[in-house]
């Protein structure tokens, strides 16, 4: 069974590479999709995120990196997938992902979505925290895979240039 693993990822942070690995361990195939939202201002462009990705998941045989725009179900139904993946921090992140996972049985009811709970080492984590510490010089080494890191600094010190 293919699963697709949608997610903004700007950036990818270990949590994510934490569902990913443990999601390659339960579907044949993951792609994780990057998705194109006009009506967000990534830190990166859509191919240097998906580039990010696929650099931290090489050592995953059976996980592909691919970019998206339109509707989650779309894609997965473009791809033959049966299973969107989604990863729960914290109690607010299972109220969005259920009223979303409900939304998205509505428009496509062969595919189901699949809650990951993430590791206890992950759970305070997300994007926002890791590009708030790091627009402040604090270290984000243990937050986020090496490649990304470097980018992240990399990005800081120009845009304060």
């Amino acid at each position: 069974m293919i699963a697709i693993y949608p997610g903004s990822f700007d950036p990818i942070t270990l949590g994510h590479l934490d569902i990913i690995e443990r999601g390659g361990k339960l579907f044949e195939h993951i792609i994780v999709a990057v998705l194109c939202n006009p009506n967000k201002h990534p830190l990166f462009s859509t191919e240097k995120r998906v580039e990010q990705i696929r650099e931290c998941t090489q050592h995953l045989t059976n996980v592909r990196v691919d970019s998206f725009t339109g509707l989650t179900v779309d894609y997965a139904r473009l791809h033959s997938a049966g299973v969107l993946l989604r990863g729960l921090r914290v109690l607010s992140d299972f109220e969005k992902e259920l009223q979303m996972a409900h939304t998205n049985k509505t428009l496509s009811e062969e595919i189901e979505t699949v809650f990951l709970a993430t590791t206890t080492e992950y759970s305070f984590l997300s994007s926002s925290t890791v590009k708030e510490i790091a627009q402040f010089g604090g270290p984000i080494s243990h937050l986020v895979p090496g490649n990304v890191a470097r980018d992240i600094y990399w990005y800081y010190r120009e845009s304060q240039s």
